[in-house]
This record gives C-alpha cells, sequence and structure tokens, in this order.
C-alpha cells in the first residue's frame, strides 16, 4: 500500500532517512502508475527504490515479494504493513462478501507479511547466533477502540492487527526485532469518502492536522535505531500529537462461595450494572465522551 496515502508518505520518510525501499502495491493500473510515481520521487533525490506488485493478502504473492527483496538487497530490517480499504455498512445490512474482502485485505494482509518477515528474522538470528535489527510498524485504527458501529468488518480487522502485533512483539523481542501499531488520523482515500469526508477535508488556511505527511516523522523514527526499547505498543498519531494507547486493565471482579446459579448472578451483578449506564459505561471508547 506505498502507492497512494499514508503508504507514499511513509515510503518517501524512510527513503530520506537512508532506507532502501520496496514499494508494494496491487498490480492494477491506477496503483501501478502510483508506486512508480513514488520510486521516481526516491530516485530524484538520491535514495533506492524498487517496485513489486501483487496483493498483499496472498501467501504466494508475499513469499515472492521477500524473495524479490533479499535477491535484490540481501536483507529485510523495516516492514511497514498499511494495505487497507472500506466497505462500510451496519451489521444487519452487510454481506458476507463485504465482511471477508476487508478483513482479508486488512488482517491477513498483516499476517501474510508479518509472517515471512518473522520467519526470516528468526532464521537469521538463529544463524548468526546474536541479535539483529527488525522493526514491525502495523496500522490500525481508533475503529477497534470504539467499536465503530458503521463498520463491523473494518473495527474487527483493526481489533485483531492490534492482537497480531502484540504477539508478533512478545515473540520476535529477543532476536532483537521491535513490534508496534500505529493508529493514523489522516486524510487518505478512506478517510474522504462518507460521513468522515468533511472532517478530513483540508483546510483552507492554517495548520493542515489530518495531511498523511504528518504521520510519516514517527514511523520513520520508530523504524531508527532511536526506538530501539519500543516495542509492543499502540500509538494515535495526527497533526502534531502522538497518544500512546494505554493497555486495558481488567475491573469489576465478582465472586462466589458456591457454583454460579441465574440468582446467584443476578444477586451479585444486577446491582452493580444498574448505576451504570449501557454502552457508555462499557468497554468501547465513545468518540467525544
Amino acid at each position: 500500500g506505498a502507492g497512494r496515502g499514508l503508504g507514499r508518505v511513509e515510503a518517501l520518510e524512510l527513503a530520506r532517512q537512508g532506507a532502501r525501499v520496496v514499494i508494494n502495491e496491487i498490480g492494477l493500473p491506477a496503483a501501478r502508475e502510483a508506486a512508480e510515481s513514488v520510486r521516481e520521487e526516491i530516485v530524484a533525490f538520491g535514495g533506492e527504490a524498487i517496485t513489486v506488485y501483487g496483493d498483499c493478502a496472498d501467501w504466494n504473492d508475499s513469499e515472492a515479494l521477500f524473495k524479490t527483496v533479499l535477491d535484490t538487497w540481501g536483507d529485510v530490517n523495516i516492514l511497514v504493513n498499511n494495505a487497507g480499504f472500506c466497505r462500510d455498512k451496519m451489521i444487519f445490512s452487510m454481506s458476507e462478501e463485504e465482511f471477508d474482502s476487508v478483513v482479508r485485505v486488512h488482517l491477513k494482509g498483516h499476517f501474510v507479511n508479518t509472517r515471512h518477515a518473522a520467519a526470516y528474522w528468526r532464521e537469521k538470528a538463529k544463524s548468526s547466533g546474536g541479535q539483529l535489527y527488525g522493526r514491525l510498524i502495523s496500522t490500525s485504527s481508533e475503529a477497534f477502540l470504539y467499536g465503530s458501529v458503521g463498520q463491523p468488518n473494518y473495527a474487527s480487522a483493526k481489533a485483531g492487527i492490534v492482537a497480531l502485533t502484540m504477539g508478533a512483539a512478545q515473540a520476535l523481542i529477543k532476536y532483537g526485532v521491535t513490534a508496534n501499531v500505529i493508529m493514523p488520523r489522516a486524510r487518505t482515500d478512506m478517510t474522504m469518502g462518507g460521513g468522515t469526508a468533511q472532517l478530513f477535508a483540508k483546510p483552507q488556511e492554517g495548520f493542515d492536522e489530518f495531511d498523511p505527511v504528518n504521520v510519516a516523522p514517527f514511523v520513520g523514527y520508530l523504524a531508527s535505531p532511536r526506538a530501539q526499547r519500543i516495542s509492543g505498543y499502540v500509538f494515535v498519531v495526527w497533526g502534531r500529537q502522538v497518544t500512546m494507547v494505554e493497555g486495558p486493565k481488567l475491573g469489576a471482579v465478582f465472586e462466589s462461595e458456591e457454583q454460579w446459579t441465574m440468582d446467584t448472578l443476578d444477586r451479585q451483578l444486577s446491582p452493580h450494572f444498574e448505576q451504570l449506564r449501557p454502552i457508555l459505561d462499557g468497554f468501547a471508547v465513545i468518540p467525544g465522551q
């Protein structure tokens, strides 16, 4: 997903920091044109970049991507997972295909590429007998925190990406690899459609807080040696702000001295929830609350 939007500015930022960049895009004409434009821009300022085309969520295409990178440059140090799209519907209107297609690109796309990178890093560390330089940066969304009501497919996929990356962080830290999640607020093809278009519109004057370029330096930072101690974290990134998202905590505990029954559950739990507001006091973060 490096041809447009966030992927484009992230690729440019990494190239400016000295990384040799692989621009991966789907092989459709418009995507190819966008990817080639990014490659040409990187080469024009003295960077190194190649384009590789394929489906980010296809196991074989992902394998081919990593083979091309290793054949070309001999190593993989940084993986930024970014590709995605939206097909928004309410839960009672969404089709199976609309759910599967979005989850496939976002979540499986993160999985297959993370899996191939992780396998490479593990084998390299075992062969060398020491740690190596590896950075995994995944892209989620605050939709997973909100339980975004009109995006059951997208929100589910973004929740899965956080869980996937937190597991990867724990598995890979001993090899010297860090893994983190960013949740950008930025003007992209996804946010400029539907109900969010007005919110993310470019202002006529002043600082453009939703310009994707605001997110790129943080991706460059996480990919750099300066972020070696940052792993297993989730961040909201936009404008001039980076916010660390705290992990969920266990709350009220209800216990019984005997096996639970409907009556004992009612006596223990119902008075507690009588004091709380449905949904508003629940797990999901409610925007504006």
